[in-house]
């Protein structure tokens, strides 16, 4: 399967292959902005591997997206939550 590299993650595309080992082996290509992918089926007559591959790679770009949409909240909320507690000890050793 072919993936133009301008709109598709290689990191999603590893971590769908990823999530196959033991159903599958992925290799990897990228040349001239596009990413290659070999699909091998552990077992012989998968026939619906190209097909969970390609909703792996899907939830893996969701994931993706939702990291990049959430990560300030996310660091935001953690940094609060780690000040207080920064705020707490100090307290308690002065």
């Amino acid at each position: 399967m072919e993936f133009a590299a301008a709109s598709q993650s290689l990191g999603a595309l590893r971590e769908a292959a990823y999530r196959l080992i033991g159903q599958a082996t992925c290799q990897i290509d990228s040349v001239d902005g596009v990413h290659r992918c070999r699909l091998q089926a552990a077992r012989s007559g998968d026939a619906d591997l190209r097909a969970r591959f390609l909703d792996l790679v899907t939830d893996e770009n969701l994931r993706e997206k939702l990291a990049a949409e959430t990560g300030p909240t996310r660091n935001l909320i953690l940094a609060l939550a780690f000040g207080a507690l920064a705020t707490a000890a100090d307290a308690s050793a002065g």
